[in-house]
């Protein structure tokens, strides 16, 4: 005798007592599982596509709706702890009730067994990921705004009840992570510059090698750390005729120049010399203000990494440094950052001389407002090298005031770690020149005459 065909057998195992409304009643709950689902995906989408105006736009906002997305992204770990776990535990239940409404509707025969196995392997799967998933984070991703103030109250609700949960795995993620932050800023700062020491020959040059600790030290490096101080900028005055405008131009030769209203601690734009080419016939009267361009204000605590991108996307090549009170620190443009990674670039408007001069094998002067960076420059020391001593000094000047404690007198001495420093000339506010020893030049060259 033939077998029954299999969709004839798998009607018979059908519970002819089923209670239709038990199956109505749990079929609607997954249906408004799978709706939840669907926007907690989405939700998870639209909040993170937000860009920085988007949510600048709703931190203003009078709306209520819009505050709370706002309120939600103040803290975005939080939020997608939440998010993510909310998803999960709907997930979950749904999963769960979609084997019990299968079970009740097929019984405990194997038949419905392998048929609960095979439906939820595939039919669950293919409907969480394509309606609950796929379909709202593609419309999510579009209508971004929209999705989140819609969903913002029921997530509130949601970042409230899972907590302590959201809480402990934040704990959890944030040990993690501090681990492994660790562990990478060890390799990048102290690891890498050691590879770079012995894996570099014979056949690899100074020059290379600089380029090579410059890329290296590239994002640790501040702004103040490279900007030309303020006691050096060269500026020009709004006040200033056309014709006095133009014999300033002629005799420092830079390309941009900052121009400032009464003081320099308020620059009114950046003056680009080859826009005044076409006006060089006009009179003393001629209008120059109108030609200045927006100025670019950044802090000093900046990195100069971040700087680079900046100019990248402003397509700008200066920037006034400023500090917290918004009073002008310095100036650094695009040719500064580049030589941190190449070295010094020199045009034919540029002074020649160094900021130092070497006396001998073991001694030389320098210029105190020679930077750190450039100090540890020329005698191949780490960037980190005066981390303890210099404080937030930027430059060797800066340096000796920490180091003294004070404005130091002519001719003191002090020795720090290698290096013994004299001062040779200082003024009423500032340390002008210093004699640096190195220390462990002296050791070498006595280990060499033994």
């Amino acid at each position: 005798m033939e077998a029954d065909p299999f969709p004839i057998h798998l009607l018979t195992v059908i519970d002819p007592n089923l209670p239709l409304s038990s199956v109505f009643f749990i079929g609607i709950i997954l249906i408004a599982l799978l709706f939840l689902s669907a926007l907690l995906a989405g939700s998870e989408v639209a909040f993170f596509s937000l860009n920085a105006d988007q949510r600048a736009a709703l931190r203003d906002s009078d709306n209520p709706a819009e505050k709370a997305v706002s309120l939600l992204l103040d803290k975005p770990q939080q939020l997608l702890a939440t998010l993510l776990i909310a998803i999960n535990f709907v997930n979950i239940i749904f999963i769960t009730l979609s084997n019990y409404l299968t079970e009740m509707i097929l019984g405990p025969q194997s038949v419905g067994t392998l048929v609960v196995t095979l439906f939820l392997l595939f039919g669950v799967t293919f409907i969480i990921t394509f309606f609950g998933e796929l379909i709202p984070k593609v419309w999510a991703q579009q209508n971004n705004i929209r999705f989140a103030t819609f969903s913002a109250t029921l997530i509130q609700f949601f970042n409230v009840v899972f907590t302590p949960l959201s809480r402990s795995l934040l704990a959890i993620s944030n040990l993690i992570e501090k681990r492994i932050e660790k562990k990478s800023y060890t390799l990048t700062a102290h690891e890498l510059n050691h590879a770079l020491e012995i894996t570099t020959d014979e056949n690899t040059t100074e020059q290379e090698k600089d380029i090579l600790r410059g890329i290296l030290n590239f994002g640790n490096t501040s702004v103040k750390s490279v900007m030309k101080a303020r006691r050096d900028i060269v500026a020009f005055d709004t006040e200033m005729d056309f014709h006095e405008l133009m014999d300033k131009i002629n005799k420092n030769g830079y390309s941009r120049v900052p121009v400032f209203k009464e003081t320099i601690d308020k620059i009114e734009g950046i003056l680009y010399i080859k826009d005044l080419l076409v006006h060089v016939e006009e009179d003393e009267k001629f209008d120059w203000i109108s030609l200045l361009h927006q100025p670019f204000f950044v802090p000093e605590n900046k990195k100069i990494d971040d700087l680079l991108y900046d100019f990248q996307e402003k397509r700008v090549h200066m920037a006034v440094v400023v500090n917290e009170y918004g009073e002008t620190e310095g100036l650094v443009t695009m040719e500064d950052i580049i030589e941190e990674i190449v070295g010094e670039i020199n045009d034919e408007f540029d002074d020649e001389t160094a900021d130092y001069k070497r006396l001998d094998e073991q001694n030389y002067l320098f210029e105190a407002k020679t930077s750190l960076n450039d100090f540890c420059r020329v005698f191949d020391l780490d960037v980190v090298y005066f981390e303890k001593a210099k404080g937030e000094s930027e430059t060797l000047g800066g340096l000796m005031i920490e180091l003294f404690g004070r404005i130091p007198n002519s001719g003191e001495e002090m020795a720090w770690e290698d290096f013994e420093f004299k001062i040779q000339s200082v003024d009423a506010r500032r340390v002008k020149k210093v004699k640096v020893t190195n220390k462990k030049n002296d050791t070498l060259t006595a280990e060499n005459d033994n």
